[in-house]
This record gives C-alpha cells, sequence and structure tokens, in this order.
C-alpha cells in the first residue's frame, strides 16, 4: 500500500534529515505537519506504482499469446493511473477518518480486514486439499505441521510485540516541610518493537521492488544480457540468475 510506505520512508527520514526530526519534536503541529507530507508522497508513489503497474499489463501477454489488454495506448495508460491513484487516496481518508474517531488505527485495521477476509477461502482450499490428498499420503501430517506452525508464529508475534525493556527510574528524595519527599523507584517501559510495523513491511517493499524491476528491464531489455528464471513455476522476479 502507497500510504505504508510513504510513512516508512518519511519515519526513515526523520532520522538523516534535520528538518524532519524538528518537526517531530514540535508536538501536534509537527504532527500534522508529516502527516500532510506523508499525503503528498502517498499520491506521488500511487501515480508512480499505477504507472509501472499499467506498462505491465500492456506488456503481458494472457492464455494462447493474447494480449490483455485490448486497447493499449495513453487513454489507458491515463486511466490506469486515474483509477488505482482515486483507490488509493479514498483508503488513506478512510484509515485517516477510523483513527481520528478512536476506534484504532485505521490503516491497520483496514490491512487486517483484507487479511481476515482471505482465511475462509484459505480454510477451503486446505480442506480440498486434504479431502483429496493432494500431497499425497503425508497430506494429513503436512496439515498437522502447517497450523502447528501457523499457531507458533502467531504466538511469537504476540510475545515480541508485547515485549518490554524495564528501565529502573530512582527518584531523588526531597524534603518538604518536615516530610521527606521522593525516593520512589518505578520503571520506564521500553517496546521490544518501536518501529512498529516497519520491520514488517519494509523488507518486503524492498524485495517486491528489486524483483519488479528486474522483471520490468528483462522485458524491455534488447541487450545480449538477460536474465533467466532458476524456476519457472515461481513468481516474475523471485529466482534469477544472469545469461548471455
Amino acid at each position: 500500500m502507497p500510504y505504508i510506505t510513504a510513512s516508512i520512508i518519511l519515519q526513515l527520514m526523520t532520522v538523516v534529515w534535520p528538518y524532519l526530526e524538528r518537526l517531530q519534536k514540535e508536538g501536534e503541529l509537527g504532527r500534522r505537519k508529516i502527516t500532510q507530507y506523508t499525503r503528498y508522497l502517498t499520491i506521488l508513489l500511487s501515480i508512480v506504482q499505477s504507472l509501472s503497474i499499467a506498462l505491465t499489463l500492456e506488456k503481458t501477454g494472457g492464455p494462447g499469446n493474447q494480449p490483455l489488454v485490448y486497447n493499449p495506448g495513453v487513454g489507458f495508460i491515463l486511466m490506469t493511473i486515474l483509477t488505482l491513484t482515486t483507490g488509493s487516496a479514498f483508503i488513506m481518508w478512510l484509515g485517516e477518518q477510523i483513527t481520528e474517531r478512536g476506534v484504532g488505527n485505521g490503516m491497520s485495521l483496514i490491512i487486517f480486514a483484507g487479511i481476515v477476509v482471505g482465511l475462509p477461502r484459505a480454510v477451503a482450499d486446505l480442506f480440498d486439499k486434504f479431502k483429496t490428498a493432494q500431497w499425497g499420503p503425508f497430506t494429513g501430517l503436512a496439515l498437522l505441521i502447517l497450523m502447528a506452525l501457523m499457531i507458533a508464529v502467531v504466538g511469537v508475534i504476540v510475545f515480541v510485540e508485547g515485549g518490554q525493556r524495564r528501565i529502573p527510574v530512582q527518584y531523588a528524595k526531597r524534603v518538604m516541610g518536615r516530610k521527606m519527599m521522593g525516593g520512589q523507584m518505578t520503571y520506564l517501559p521500553l517496546r521490544v518493537n518501536s518501529g512498529g510495523v516497519i520491520p514488517r513491511f519494509l523488507p518486503v517493499r524492498c524485495l517486491r521492488f528489486r524483483a519488479r524491476s528486474i522483471w520490468f528491464w528483462e522485458r524491455n531489455s534488447k541487450s545480449s544480457i538477460g536474465f533467466r528464471r532458476i524456476w519457472p513455476g515461481a513468481s516474475p522476479g523471485i529466482f534469477w540468475s544472469t545469461s548471455r
């Protein structure tokens, strides 16, 4: 999602760009300014991503080497850019409205809803594999191992997200009248994963950018040096090696 990518970019830029670092320390006013920059960057990323999708669809063939786009050209590209950019802006607005009304983190809830929608289909697919023994005599054992791994991954994620490092803080004693005040000891909790969704989305975005760049370069390159897939059944750009 372009909004998540824009948020990650701006959060990383606050470390290297002093202007954004000052805005982050200004409180509510600075946060609003950073949110505004995030919106602008989201629209820009949506335009670039939709342009890439349009060009990819024009150059991709369907079954029987039939084109996926029957009327390629500037009109199709502009329509694709307008449609996808408008959809991204609407999702961004909807997420902000959910956040402002106190329901929760809007973008996180939208992403969670998208994941939950696919759960019934995934469960039905696993049930069909078990019923037809698609993985051979070890289908039942494989499904049990898969379910155990799913539960273990969820447990590890919850454990890491809830993990805190408690730093002891000692308050100095002070005398007020005839009484001795302070001198108490408390703890400052620091989250283990303070980056939020950055550790999850940043590597995925980097890998997808590399894969799409290699795939797009291969489709448009006319030189003798190209790329070929090691595993033909893999997604574009995942397993590649150079060849002449």
